[in-house]
This record gives C-alpha cells, structure tokens and sequence, in this order.
C-alpha cells in the first residue's frame, strides 16, 4: 500500500499554483507516493479550511499575498500544529530570519527548480516520518498515544513524572526509563528535567527557556552542552 502525503498549494497567483501542483504529482509518481493535493489563493481561505480539517502534511507557502502574508498565517497554523512541514515560496530572500520562528522547514527562491523541490519534498517526508514515533502511556486506566514531537518537556516529582505537552500526564516512571523510550532530539537538564531541543527558544547560563514560556533551570556546567545538542540537532 503506497503512502498518502497531503500537501496544501496556498498562493495568489493560479500560474504559480498549477506549476507548484504538477510538480508534487511528478514527485509523488516518482516515489510511488499517493498525493493528495489542495490549492488555497489566500491565507484566509486556508485559515477557514484548515479550522474544520486540520489534515495536511506539508505545506507550499507563498509569503507575498493579500491581506495576510505567508509569514503571519504560519504563525497562527504553528498555534497547535508543530508537524506540518512548512516550505515557504519566494520571490525575495529578505524574509528567511522569519522561518526560524515557525519552524520552516525551507525557504524555495521562484522562479522554483524542480531538482531542489524534489530534494525539499524529500526532507520534508524524512522528517514527517521521525515525527510518527509515538509514546505510548497508561494513565488513570486510559491508553493515551502521544506524539512525541509534541512533547515540551518532562520533569521529576518525588516518584512521578509529568510531561508537558498539549495536555500535562502525570505517571509513575523514573526519568531514565522515559528517557529511554524518546530520541535524539531531547537533552537530560540534570536528574530533574529532560527538554525537547526542538521547542527551545532560548538558553541562559542558568535557564532553558521554552516556545511556551516554560522555564527549565539549567545546572551549572550544562550550558555548552544544551548549546552543543543544538547545533548537532538533526
């Protein structure tokens, strides 16, 4: 059974659209993907799809547009969606520093070359696949699947544990063995905390400070390693 990537085409211009369009079916039949795709004309429109169907994969995010530009519809979809694959469209490189805050996965410069968008697609399935792992969790008789990716952080308390993301699970387990059942994108703060790299926004010498607005206070000596693991995050 071949994989079913849905993928969102949101930008003004229907020539631009339809190009971006051919091009996701040549790559989806290249790689034996189903591809399901959508086409929006402006950030409302998706907006207003997207409140009733929160299903996409990946999405092709032109910046220049009307009332809202591509830039402040990713930071409303980043409220409650961290695994959309997010792969803005150009024409003009000064907006890149604004990916960083949305997590864009890549900036594609028009007019758009197909070898480089092939190249981007691919990454942005590599990725979709790592965020598919999931922790499984007994809590209070209830079987609870919980993305991983969406996993702020986890700290001790006496002989619990609590995890905070979407919603916060207290259980008994040791640090360790939940650490064990994550991967490489979380960092040990010490015995009492373990953070998820990913939804880092800053680091002090003695604190980690999260996208939302938790604060991790950071042992001594730890700060060149958290800075490190970082840098080395794939």
């Amino acid at each position: 059974m071949c994989q079913t990537y849905r993928i969102a085409i949101c930008d003004d211009l229907a020539t631009d659209r339809n190009y971006l369009s051919s091009l996701c079916e040549i790559w989806g039949s290249h790689n034996s993907y189903h591809i399901q795709i959508s086409e929006f004309t402006s950030a409302e429109n998706f907006l207003f799809h997207y409140a009733e169907k929160k299903d996409f994969d990946i999405l092709l995010l032109d910046i220049e547009m009307g009332a809202m530009d591509g830039v402040t519809m990713a930071r409303k979809l980043r409220q409650d969606n961290q695994t959309v694959q997010i792969i803005f469209i150009t024409g003009y490189a000064d907006y890149i520093s604004d990916g960083y805050e949305v997590d864009a996965l890549h900036y594609l410069m028009k007019p758009i070359q197909e070898e480089k968008f092939f190249t981007v697609l691919d990454r942005a399935v590599t990725k979709l696949i790592k965020n598919e792992k999931v922790l499984n969790i007994i809590s209070q008789g209830e079987m609870i699947r919980l993305p991983i990716c969406q996993i702020n952080y986890a700290e001790v308390n006496s002989n619990y544990i609590t995890i905070h993301s979407q919603q916060t699970i207290t259980l008994k387990m040791t640090l360790s063995e939940l650490e064990k059942k994550l991967d490489s994108h979380f960092f040990r703060a010490g015995r009492s905390a373990l953070v998820n790299l990913k939804k880092i926004s800053r680091v002090t010498k003695k604190e980690i400070y999260l996208q939302d607005g938790s604060i991790i206070p950071l042992p001594r000596g730890a700060y060149e390693k958290v800075n490190r693991a970082i840098i080395n995050m794939d």
